[in-house]
């Protein structure tokens, strides 16, 4: 039982890791393009 419940516990853990990770790259890639799109309207 105890092992279930474990396995289940650090298969959560790993997957919303991932999507967190996940996320940070989206809003990473969001500011990048911000900051090319201000450096087109400057230029």
């Amino acid at each position: 039982m105890i092992k279930k419940v474990l396995l289940t516990v650090a298969a959560a853990s790993i997957a919303l890791s991932a999507s967190a990770c996940n996320t940070v790259k989206g809003v990473g890639r969001d500011i990048e393009s911000v900051g090319k799109g201000g450096d087109e309207v400057i230029n």
